[in-house]
């Protein structure tokens, strides 16, 4: 696919992240870009491909655009930018007192998603995606790994929608329409895979994390699991038994945050410590 050229003396900066950067358009509030850094060309266009095959699958996203590049050959995507949104995390660090009705929605849209069912070969399987982090992942023994294999292995196969990375900040609001977004590792498989996300966003990350990330102190994002976990859950699953099952999938995140980090970090592996 052939990329639409674009200037960037039409937008203005917006934000930033591990891959690349945000940016607004200066006159039409509907546009928005993201923009990978120099050198990454087919990220963004696999990214595009797969957003739109999610959203042809009635996944509630924001509709994906165009595959685009700048003067400077940087490339990206450009998407219409759903106005006056908000994040379930930001809305939550904003109006503390609404936590749990903010934590009773997005819990609701993760029941949701997980309870659409995706032919097999349509996506990526998500244990696939596990075997591949664990094969490169540099810093576990052999021994571990085998045991973190066997873990993934004996997990039951679902055939339901995986979001790839469920915070709470990646699905949005406006008025009383609902979105998911960034869903650049959408895949398919055990719903406990993508649950786990969310735990490790509100419970296992430090408090330096969450404020930064999440827009709220820990205590806070803490109330937010402890309120979510009865809606997704049901209320009748004692939340120590809801954890004990989950912790163990919050580990395998480590896998990712190694990756990315690319040194061991020992304060997520501690969630691995049943299977281990």
């Amino acid at each position: 696919m052939e990329a639409i050229k674009i200037s960037l003396d039409d937008y203005v900066l917006s934000g930033g992240g591990a891959n690349g950067e945000s940016y607004d358009h200066k006159t039409d509030p509907s546009v928005m870009l993201k923009l990978y850094f120099p050198g990454k060309i087919q990220q963004p266009l696999d990214e595009m491909l797969l957003a739109r095959k999610v959203y042809e699958l009635g996944v509630p996203t924001p509709e994906p655009g165009e595959y685009v590049v700048t003067e400077d050959g940087r490339y990206g995507i450009r998407f219409r930018r759903i106005v006056g949104k908000k994040s379930y995390s930001r809305a939550t660090g904003d109006e503390p007192e609404r936590v749990g009705e903010f934590a009773a929605e997005f819990a609701q849209m993760c029941r949701e998603l997980h309870s659409l069912h995706i032919a097999d070969g349509l996506f990526e399987n998500v244990k696939d995606r596990y075997y591949r982090l664990l094969e490169d992942n540099p810093f576990f023994t052999k021994s571990e790994k085998d045991a973190i294999a066997r873990f993934i292995g004996d997990t039951p196969d679902e055939d339901t929608a995986v979001h790839g990375d469920l915070q709470y900040s990646n699905a949005i609001f406006a008025g009383d329409k609902r979105y998911f977004i960034d869903l650049g590792d959408f895949c398919r498989g055990n719903h406990l895979f993508d649950v786990a996300m969310v735990y490790v966003c509100c419970c296992l990350s430090g408090e330096d994390f969450i404020k930064e990330t999440f827009h709220m102190p820990k205590s806070l994002a803490i109330e937010f699991w402890h309120r979510f976990a009865p809606v997704y859950f049901g209320e009748d699953i004692p939340l120590k038994e809801i954890e004990e099952t989950i912790r163990p999938y919050a580990g395998l995140k480590t896998l990712i945050i190694e990756r990315d980090t690319r040194c061991p970090m020992p304060e997520f592996r501690a969630a691995l410590s049943s299977i281990l």
